[in-house]
């Protein structure tokens, strides 16, 4: 998480930047009494990532039903990450990274137990759509470029 909050949206890949903007959408569109889907669907389908709509749905309707905190997104004109909104990048981070036990561990803190299984489900099937759609986020930002380790190895 502490690589995400408090960061400027900008420094975020574009997985990290989608999240973030799907989150707030989402949340954006229930206080306003719309369908979060109706609203979000057409950039999902833009970025090849249909298969994750009803993934990502759940994921907002678990944290929104069981969360055991009260969680809180930024406006979409903010550029700044807010924790709740690192922690949802952070768990996706973790299972790409194969950490599902600090996952599981984190989720513990959020959402009430009988919600952890079906979170669980959620955001796998929203990680596996994201790598499809090559749009996976990483802990990596604009300040922090990818490490070329061909380059680092000696010539012979």
């Amino acid at each position: 998480m502490y690589d995400f909050i408090d960061r400027p949206v900008t420094d975020l890949d574009n997985g990290g930047r989608f999240i973030v903007w799907a989150a707030r959408s989402w949340v954006k569109a229930v206080g306003e009494r719309r369908c979060p889907a109706h609203g979000i669907a057409p950039a999902f389908a833009k970025w090849n990532m249909l298969s994750g709509l009803q993934p990502f749905l759940g994921m907002m309707a678990l944290l929104n039903r069981h969360g055991l905190q009260n969680f809180e997104f930024c406006g979409l004109q903010c550029n700044h990450v807010s924790e709740h909104e690192a922690i949802i990048v952070s768990l996706l981070c973790g299972l790409q990274e194969d950490d599902p036990v600090s996952v599981r561990h984190t989720l513990e803190l959020l959402i009430s137990d009988d919600a952890i299984g079906d979170l669980l489900l959620a955001l796998n099937m929203l990680d596996k759509a994201m790598y499809a759609a090559g749009i996976r986020p990483g802990r990596e930002t604009a300040d922090t470029p990818p490490v070329d380790t061909a380059a680092k190895k000696p010539r012979r």
